[in-house]
């Protein structure tokens, strides 16, 4: 038997992109797949429902999601056997900060067929919107939920000289603003909310404009954060507002001992010297694990 139409013959499971807010966005091939396929994995089935129904098909539907993959695992795998399956997200693309990649891996593995059927993207149309340059980024997905590891996930990321570009839900949205503000100082960034949808917005500005922009922030979001930028890939030196020389170390162990908060201290000494606030965060990062620095 010929090894190609062998292989035609598998069943296929198909990682289906869908729209990130405009049912319009659907693409023909997308719709195809899923009126044509014996069941579609869907992460919340009563939103894919919603977009089955505007395209008036009406396949089997069952739960996917980062909760009951485990247990739905062996039972998507076994109707493989008997037909092609879809897999989808509420939006996006499958495995791209959504569930999806433990089934893609598993029925691989098993030896089915695994396609990808592209759809709208929330990262590339978020940097597209932003008007930085689209020739590399640096994808973050979502942030950690607790504040230090948020700071420490942007402090690590935030040397790029590519923007940066990370998810965030509504009601956490002002708490990474002011994590960027702290970490990576006023770059200019990007708020993409409501992609696609009626109410689509972008505000362009810096974290903190953007913290007084978005008093209570509604939809879901993208942000788009411009890349450090380098110049002659020189290390700027701290001197003090006379241009004198400024120890760092010294003056920010100070801060730290009088108890002064570190997005303050940061604030402060950048101020001072001029020097970029990721550059005097990480100093204050650096300085925490020294244990000749007693803290209150």
């Amino acid at each position: 038997m010929d090894t190609k139409n062998w292989e035609d013959s598998l069943p296929t499971l198909y990682i289906v992109g869908t729209p990130i807010g405009n049912l319009e966005d659907i693409t023909f091939r997308a719709s195809r797949i899923l009126s044509e396929v014996s069941l579609v994995a869907a992460e919340d089935t009563r939103v894919t429902r919603r977009l089955l129904s505007h395209l008036d098909i009406h396949p089997r539907i069952t739960s996917f999601h980062q909760h009951n993959w485990q247990s739905k695992l062996e039972g998507v795998l076994a109707q493989l056997v008997d037909g092609d399956v879809a897999l989808v997200t509420d939006a996006g693309m499958p495995g791209i900060s959504d569930p999806g990649s433990e089934l893609v891996n598993a029925a691989a593995e098993s030896g089915f067929r695994v396609e990808v059927v592209p759809g709208p993207s929330a990262v590339t149309s978020a940097l597209a919107l932003s008007g930085f340059s689209g020739d590399a980024f640096h994808f973050l997905g979502f942030l950690p939920r607790r504040r230090k590891d948020r700071q420490v996930a942007l402090q690590q990321a935030g040397t790029s000289t590519v923007p940066l570009i990370l998810f965030e839900s509504p009601h956490r949205m002002r708490a990474t603003l002011a994590d960027l503000e702290t970490v990576l100082g006023d770059r200019q960034l990007a708020v993409c909310r409501e992609m696609t949808k009626i109410h689509e917005e972008v505000f362009r500005g810096t974290a903190s404009e953007a913290l007084e922009y978005f008093s209570s922030p509604r939809g879901e979001v993208v942000l788009v954060v411009e890349g450090c930028i380098v110049q002659n890939d020189v290390r700027p030196q701290a001197v003090d507002f006379e241009g004198q020389p400024f120890d760092l170390s010294s003056r920010l162990a100070s801060l730290r001992r009088d108890g002064v908060r570190a997005k303050d201290a940061v604030a402060q000494v950048a101020e001072i010297t001029g020097l970029p606030k990721n550059m005097v965060y990480q100093a204050w990062i650096d300085l925490g694990a020294r244990p000749d620095i007693r803290l209150q």
